[in-house]
């Protein structure tokens, strides 16, 4: 395993992280479990999940996967050994603390809280905002309209992280589904008032969505602040088993399938089977080709996998191990020209 520094702390995390969304909706406990005795014997030490997961989200599976990995470390006693990071919910759910979502005050004390019983611990070690409370266009939304609507402050949001950091529930905090003005505003007031510094952004980024690159790569690199890249296998079309528009059955595009619309973009299916041919002319399998092309980037801190069995939670790890040549990344990068980020 590969290892990478978390922002400018102190912590190695690996640069394979262990997603954990689908626990409690497509695995089940005994699978999770399965998964991170493998993921640990590995040394896969880094692992995220969410106050929001199981996905798709809904009210009757909201903070199952939080308790799932509680229960891991329970039976285990391996917490110590785990890199934790969660993620506290922004505004849009109303089943989440009847739709108080803040970052500030009770809401952000009553998540947290919940967090921590649920995952049986006394601290995370990295607590990202799930998403902004501010209107933005992520998660697939294109052509930015500025709309505006009630959001606190950066620094009030900054102070009350400061004091569950202070009390030892929190170590570090982190973003998500960020832009470069939040990021660079949540930068200068740590800086300038001695508040918690983000120490991770946790994004989408993979061979369909390099949109990362235009403004957050060099704020990643500059400020010593490196993508969390999720969803690095666009929800499994990076894989090749969608491929002539295949849903095999229990994939998520089986399962769920108007709910991942994100990847279901012009120009996806043929970016796909472009990058399908580099990964069969050179040789490699295309989910570890399509990983390690997002590991290898000078931004990156670390890859977020997500695997439904062991056999793909397998090929995913291994992936650190596999070496992406000049002429492969000549080829990736033509067919991003080609068709340059389908599925933002």
């Amino acid at each position: 395993m590969n290892y990478k520094k978390l922002g400018n702390t102190d912590l190695n995390v690996s640069t394979i992280c262990l997603g954990t969304m689908t626990w409690g909706e497509q695995n089940s406990q005994n699978e999770a479990f399965e998964q991170m005795e493998y993921s640990l014997d590995n040394g896969v030490n880094f692992w995220d999940t969410a106050e929001l997961y199981a996905v798709p989200p809904k009210a009757e599976t909201y903070g199952h996967t939080e308790t799932i990995i509680g229960n891991w470390f329970e039976k285990t006693k391996k917490r110590k050994d785990v890199i934790l990071a969660s993620k506290v919910g922004g505004p849009s759910r109303k089943y989440m603390r009847n739709g108080e979502n803040s970052f500030t005050g009770k809401n952000l004390e009553n998540a947290l809280n919940g967090s921590l019983v649920r995952l049986k611990t006394d601290y995370i070690d990295l607590y990202q905002l799930h998403w902004p409370e501010r209107n933005v266009n992520n998660f697939g939304r294109l052509g930015y309209e500025h709309k505006e609507n009630e959001w606190n402050e950066f620094e009030d949001v900054l102070i009350n992280l400061k004091k569950f950091i202070d009390q030892g529930k929190i170590r570090y905090v982190g973003l998500s589904n960020e832009t470069p003005w939040g990021v660079m505003n949540y930068l200068q007031l740590a800086k300038d008032k001695d508040l918690p510094r983000m120490m991770a952004i946790q994004n989408p980024y993979s061979l369909l969505n390099r949109s990362y690159e235009v403004g957050l790569a060099e704020v990643s690199i500059r400020e010593k602040i490196g993508c969390l890249a999720y969803s690095p296998l666009a929800s499994g079309y990076l894989t090749g088993k969608y491929r002539d528009k295949q849903f095999p059955k229990g994939s998520r595009m089986e399962r769920d399938f108007d709910f991942w619309t994100r990847y279901r973009k012009p120009n996806t299916s043929e970016a796909v089977e472009d990058y399908y041919k580099i990964s069969k002319k050179y040789n490699l399998d295309m989910s570890q080709m399509s990983i390690k092309f997002c590991e290898d980037q000078d931004f990156m801190t670390s890859v977020i996998i997500g695997a439904t069995t062991m056999e793909q939670l397998k090929t995913n790890v291994e992936s650190v191990k596999v070496n992406l040549d000049s002429e492969v990344i000549k080829e990736i990068n033509n067919v991003q020209k080609k068709y340059p980020n389908p599925c933002p």
